[in-house]
């Protein structure tokens, strides 16, 4: 039993979040479960200092997906990856808040940039030498969370975090790990906890045909989108959205779309590819003929990539059909488009002279989506063969739907994944680490079945004490809310 004054004393102690940032009026956006802010702390002058992004997750409690990003984010370490900077925990209103460093751009705005300029007949292309960075970095931080066996799961330009000014400018951080999942050992299939993962436009065909054991090469595909989508400034297999919120992981459409660029796939490219639940669909719902003009080098050259250079033949190994056939990150950053010149550099905007815009911030009743599609009209504009009526925003995908526990105590429910950008990063040297005596804590809060808290009312409130003694175990009791 606590001794109650001491208890009050420590209740003293603690700050609440407000007072020790400033962030009220700064929402830049949305990530998997919360609102992200941009905060500055307060000091004793008034004045400020570093910038931060703070996420607050919605509802009260702390939600699977926020437990699960909590738990790997405190284990995992590396440039290219988010660093978790704190977690804040308000006793009074159960609030979770997780602090990161602010990143002043991301991959998502900085290709709409390009895309506007294109629509309105200036062709400004993201720079090779920009371009080849951006990948590389992005494959290493990949190849560190699949040596660690972790699929992120979600990958997408909105993802792919860039710093701005300050000693890591033009540092790649891949964010947003509310969907990552460790793969050495599933007690059951992935399938069977997530139906559905990784948004559409991003999303491999083995997981469109209803692969139950998928495996990193789902991540491998979803970066060859966006490799592509640097080189044309266009999401290479855009579709219709309508549906984005289903369970069910076939989609006509997106399939469609992917055999217009790729070609109708046969046996001989894909010897496993009568084995997918979803393949007799595949018979009925398609015609082989109609695609037997289609292949990816036709698309690039269409956007002027020739089919003989470097960066080309390194796309067609990410965007291989086959998932055992995929290249993985490690062979990708052996390619030999990285060893030619302009080599990659830390600072992606190393000798860069296009003034991206940073970013804007949005009203409480504003989503990032409202946003940028009030934009759109002068922005940027569809492909001939798209229309409003059948094709979602150019600028980014349509949100996917985020499976919640129910149980409003734990978190709120129905919420859906919005695209909008997961601001946090963090330099090595505030990082704080969560190797050692908190491993076992770590691996508690992702081996906890949803349903297992749902159907057990004493097992949710336990396992709401067991995380809030596992973040105040980190850091110094005085100094949380």
């Amino acid at each position: 039993m606590v001794d109650h004054d001491f208890k009050m004393r420590l209740n003293a102690q603690r700050q609440r979040v407000e007072d020790m940032f400033d962030f009220e009026g700064r929402k830049v956006g949305r990530g998997t479960y919360g609102h992200v802010y941009k905060a500055c702390p307060r000091n004793d002058d008034g004045e400020y200092k570093n910038q931060y992004a703070i996420k607050l997750i919605e509802g009260a409690g702390i939600s699977m997906s926020a437990c699960r990003e909590i738990a790997l984010l405190r284990e995992l370490k590396h440039p290219n990856v988010i660093s978790l900077q704190r977690v804040f925990l308000s006793h009074s209103d159960r609030k979770v808040w997780l602090l990161f460093d602010y990143a002043e751009h991301d991959l998502w705005h900085i290709i709409k940039f390009h895309r506007a300029a294109k629509a309105s007949k200036r062709t400004v292309m993201v720079p090779k030498g920009m371009v080849k960075s951006l990948l590389f970095q992005i494959l290493d931080g990949i190849h560190y969370l699949h040596s660690n066996w972790v699929l992120h799961r979600d990958l997408k330009p909105a993802n792919i975090l860039l710093m701005g000014d300050g000693p890591e400018r033009g540092r790649v951080k891949i964010a947003d790990m509310g969907f990552a999942r460790l793969f050495n050992n599933p007690l059951k299939p992935l399938a069977d906890l997530d139906p559905v993962v990784v948004t559409f436009w991003y999303r491999a065909p083995e997981l469109l045909l209803g692969a139950r054991h998928y495996t990193k090469a789902i991540d491998i595909w979803a970066v060859g989108c966006i490799f592509a989508e640097l080189l044309t400034s266009e999401p290479i297999f855009h579709c219709r959205q309508e549906d984005i919120k289903t369970s069910n992981p076939y989609h006509q459409d997106q399939l469609d779309r992917i055999f217009n660029v790729m070609g109708f796939p046969n046996e001989k490219d894909w010897e496993d590819i009568r084995k997918m639940p979803e393949y007799q669909k595949l018979t009925t719902d398609f015609k082989r003929n109609a695609y037997l003009s289609s292949n990816l080098q036709k698309y690039m050259e269409k956007h002027k990539v020739k089919s003989e250079c470097r960066a080309f033949l390194l796309l067609q190994k990410l965007l291989t059909m086959d998932p055992t056939k995929r290249i993985s990150a490690q062979e990708a950053m052996d390619d030999p488009y990285f060893k030619e010149e302009p080599t990659p550099t830390s600072d992606v905007f190393l000798g860069c002279p296009i003034p991206y815009p940073k970013r804007e911030f949005l009203t409480d009743e504003e989503t990032e989506e409202k946003s940028e599609m009030t934009k759109q009209s002068t922005q940027a504009t569809l492909p001939p063969v798209a229309t409003l009526s059948t094709v979602g925003s150019l600028d980014q995908p349509g949100p996917m739907k985020k499976m919640r526990m129910n149980e409003s105590e734990c978190h709120t429910s129905g919420s859906d994944v919005d695209h909008a950008v997961d601001h946090g990063l963090g330099s090595d040297a505030q990082h704080q680490s969560g190797y050692g005596d908190h491993v076992i804590e770590s691996e508690l809060w992702s081996s906890f079945s949803a349903s297992f808290l749902i159907n057990s009312i004493i097992i949710r409130k336990y396992f709401f004490y067991q995380c809030s003694i596992f973040i105040l175990h980190f850091q110094q009791c005085p100094m949380y809310v």
